[in-house]
């Protein structure tokens, strides 16, 4: 199973830029613990280094599903802005939302056309003597990529297949939120809402709690235990 999942800080400021970056490792490091296979598909920067604007990640696990039930929502993070030390705001909140509605990419390497052609410029013993480089062309997008890192066209044409996955899934997700940017809202409700995840500090690792109602369930069935004995 396959979900394409982003992190954004909507319309939020630096902080939240920031906010993003780390609780990306977070979820990575969370989703290689549950050995659920990722790919970063599309990545904006942010303001300032270390900072993310959003991240989109394709999902592949058949436990996917489950491992999403602790991720999805609004994350807040409770600390004092580093960017801003005056600042009086403590809470900061970004979002992690499923991209549904998004067409199913089929990349076949069937649909790649190779043409070899020699390297450019000054390099090996084989540049401008041997074809080495090849240039990769997805016909049903059109997109294209040349590689010509290595002397061997083999490895050449091993790197333009993986980069031109790369570019067509990336250039897939720009013309998809493009389309949703007038009727997609989740930018606009970052802030709202209970937080699925609350962190604290700098230390995302340690110092976060996942939003869970046991507690609240554990209370609820004492207090209609007192109430039936109660009654008796």
């Amino acid at each position: 199973m396959e979900k394409l999942i982003q992190i954004t800080s909507g319309r939020g400021p630096l902080e939240c830029q920031w906010v993003v970056a780390k609780v990306l490792k977070a979820f990575l490091e969370e989703a290689k613990h549950n050995k659920i296979d990722y790919e970063i598909i599309h990545r904006e920067n942010g303001d300032e280094n270390l900072t993310l604007r959003s991240v989109t990640i394709l999902l592949k696990s058949k436990n996917v599903n489950e491992f999403l039930k602790n991720w999805l929502g609004s994350i807040c993070w409770i600390g004092k802005s580093t960017f801003r030390k005056l600042h009086k705001r403590s809470n900061w909140f970004i979002g992690v939302f499923e991209l549904e509605g998004l067409e199913k990419i089929n990349f076949n390497e069937k649909d790649i056309q190779f043409q070899t052609t020699r390297s450019q410029g000054s390099g090996g013993q084989n540049v401008n003597k041997v074809n080495t480089a090849v240039r990769a062309t997805h016909n049903p997008t059109g997109q294209s990529v040349f590689v010509q890192d290595t002397r061997s066209q083999l490895e050449n044409k091993k790197l333009s297949i993986q980069r031109l996955k790369e570019k067509v899934l990336e250039q897939n997700i720009i013309q998809f939120q493009k389309r949703m940017q007038e009727t997609w809202n989740n930018h606009l409700q970052v802030q709202r809402g209970n937080p699925t995840r609350t962190y604290s500090g700098t230390d995302f690792k340690k110092n976060y709690q996942e939003r869970s109602f046991k507690k609240e369930r554990y209370q609820l069935k004492n207090e209609l235990k007192n109430y039936r004995n109660d009654l008796n």
